[in-house]
């Protein structure tokens, strides 16, 4: 600094000393030691005799080790040279200097030794509470500075995680990202997989310093996205891989379960008999908990239809509908496009302030740009759907058909419809990975019983509004009469909607209409369709309860029942109609009436086509 070498010019006037070279080692620090380019060459020169003399401002400006202090006064005493400082006002050539300078060496070196110790308890507190001190890896982005998962990218590291330890190695797994443009990327590489398998901040960990002799390791700092277990699994099928080892076992439930003790992803094994069945577990190595699948197993039968019917069913046709895709949130995608244009603005404005040359803000922009622009790409894509073709309406009439074509049809649905047992293994886990966010566990006494089946945001979302708005059914128990059973409830909806529902299933079958009274406190309904060999398509309220008693306070509520009778058949000439078509919307020239009167209409086919315009009358 100029100020610097005016002071020190100032002083060898002042001592009277010739002044010979300068030596500066600008941007080293004085902790590093005395390995610096020009303090060599000012050592060379003392060794040569040029100059007898060093000033300094201050004496941690030579260095602030006591060891290399004192191996500089050993070299200056060995050559017969000395050391003056400006403001410390030592000077080496008495023995009180060369005391008063070792003392406040060792004032600095404790300087340097507690400001480090507060730093790293500083940084280790940081990290420990989730602030990792690196870019965020994919899977992850920042809140508040904290590392959290981004679900727009949680599944792609899964799904890398999952291939390879599947046997892929990583120049397959790189090749595939790249052949389905995975994130509108073709540039995927094998060093980039490396590095996604061999970081620990997928199982929860963080490695600072990894690359110095004593790194620190840190557990559990952040949320995990793949088990510890299945980490170390993937480093150890490194050696597997090399000998194009593959996998020949799925696992329907890896990634998806927790430890009910630690909360920690399970790890999965199996073991295979000499009969050829596998049976698979789940285990944490930490608590000792191990478990078999059959036991996820039987408390996800429940919901095994359900869910089939969701993928195989509705999903075909009110997908555009909901117009949101599974594993791209939309909310999420637009809170990431505005994350990144914060970004832009901050570099635009670090630019104006000098933190940047051109140059470098040319190419950091370039870098948000093109996020910002594919965020903005996979945005588009999720909004841009096919034409709407079918109505809220429409997903209530289908399960409603679908009912009942079980129930009348019984052998020709069987003969369409796939089931779960129909399903391959691995079918069966990829269905779960796309509609399963995960499954709570907990331990009773030393058992473990699932808790609780928690499906993607994505799916449960537009599913209750749909709920709520009386376009979708749910399966509720119900006491009916003097028989305990389950019915198919769907929630309030205007009496008109509710007409057009019943009008147009009634171009397939003669469906009826009563209504009961639900008594709450008992929530039984009196009446009894055993009798008469009666079958409840579908329960719903006559007026939205949900309001009018939010506390359920009143005595009774009134509900219309849909009904079928044992004689009633499918009215159409073409049993295909009843699986592949919908009636279409009633005319406006058909008065609704709740008793059974049958009309003509057109149909519309279940799955949409954009050249389908067939009806049958």
């Amino acid at each position: 600094m100029p100020e610097q070498k005016e002071r020190l010019e100032s002083f060898c006037k002042f001592k009277g000393y010739e002044i010979i070279d300068y030596y500066t080692d600008a941007g080293i620090s004085a902790k590093t030691g005395n390995h610096r380019p020009e303090f060599e060459r000012l050592k060379d020169d003392i060794k040569a005799k040029k100059i007898n003399t060093i000033v300094a401002l201050k004496l941690d400006r030579i260095t602030r080790s006591i060891y290399d202090w004192e191996n500089l006064m050993t070299f200056l005493d060995e050559n017969n040279a000395y050391l003056d400082c400006v403001n410390d006002e030592i000077n080496t050539t008495s023995a009180n200097g060369k005391m008063i300078s070792r003392l406040l060496m060792s004032v600095s070196q404790n300087e340097i030794e507690r400001t480090s110790e507060r730093t790293k308890i500083g940084l280790a507190g940081a990290i420990k509470q989730g602030h990792i001190p690196h870019k965020a890896p994919l899977g992850y982005k920042r809140e508040d500075k904290k590392l959290v998962i981004d679900y727009t990218t949680k599944d792609i590291v899964i799904r890398i995680f999952d291939l390879y330890y599947n046997g892929m190695s990583y120049k397959k797994i790189s090749n595939l990202l790249n052949k389905e443009r995975v994130l509108e990327k073709d540039n995927w590489r094998d060093s980039t997989i490396v590095g996604i398998i061999e970081n620990e901040i997928y199982k929860g960990d963080f490695v600072h310093g990894k690359t110095t002799k004593h790194p620190t390791y840190y557990e559990d700092v952040v949320e995990p996205i793949i088990s510890k277990e299945m980490w170390e699994d993937c480093q150890v099928q490194k050696k597997k891989n090399s000998r194009s080892y593959q996998r020949t076992l799925t696992y329907l439930y890896l990634q998806k379960l927790k430890c009910p003790k630690c909360n920690r992803i399970l790890g999965g094994k199996a073991t295979t008999k000499k009969n050829g069945n596998s049976y698979f577990y789940y285990y944490c190595n930490d608590c000792k908990i191990e478990f078999k699948e059959k036991l996820i197993n039987d408390y996800f039968e429940q919901f095994i239809s359900e869910l089939i019917e969701y993928d195989s069913v509705v999903n075909q046709f009110f997908l555009p509908m909901i117009k949101q895709k599974f594993d791209e949130p939309t909310e999420q995608l637009q809170k990431e496009i505005n994350n990144q244009k914060n970004k832009l603005e901050r570099i635009k404005k670090a630019y104006i302030n000098g933190a940047f040359d051109l140059k470098e803000y040319n190419e950091e922009k370039k870098i948000v740009e093109k996020a910002i622009s594919e965020l903005e790409y996979k945005l588009n894509t999720t909004d841009c759907v096919e034409e709407l073709k079918f109505t809220p309406k429409d997903i209530l009439l289908k399960r409603d058909i679908d009912f009942i074509n079980k129930i009348k049809l019984d052998k020709e649905y069987q003969e369409r419809t796939k089931t779960w047992k129909d399903y391959t293994r691995q079918e069966q886990a990829d269905l779960i990975m796309k509609y399963v966010d995960d499954i709570e566990l907990a331990l009773v006494g030393n058992e473990v019983v699932v808790t609780q089946i928690n499906f993607r945001e994505s799916i449960c979302k537009p599913c209750q509004e749909l709920y709520e708005n009386g376009y979708i059914d749910t399966t509720k128990p119900m006491i009916l009469g003097n028989v305990l059973g389950s019915v198919r409830f769907s929630n309030y909806l205007p009496e008109k909607e509710v007409g057009e529902i019943i009008m147009r299933l009634r171009q397939y079958y003669d469906v009826h209409y009563t209504e009961a009274t639900y008594y709450v406190d008992k929530q039984v309904f009196y009446f009894n369709f055993a009798e008469d060999n009666s079958a409840i398509v579908r329960v719903f309220p006559l007026k939205d309860y949900y309001k009018l008693d939010p506390d359920n306070k009143m005595e009774t509520y009134e509900f219309g029942i849909l009904y079928i009778n044992e004689e009633d058949k499918f009215q159409m000439q073409e049993i295909d109609t009843a699986f592949n078509y919908i009636p279409d919307e009633t005319n406006d020239s058909v008065i609704y009436t709740k008793e059974p009167t049958h009309i003509s209409v057109g149909v519309k086919p279940v799955k949409f086509c954009e050249d389908d315009t067939a009806e049958t009358n």
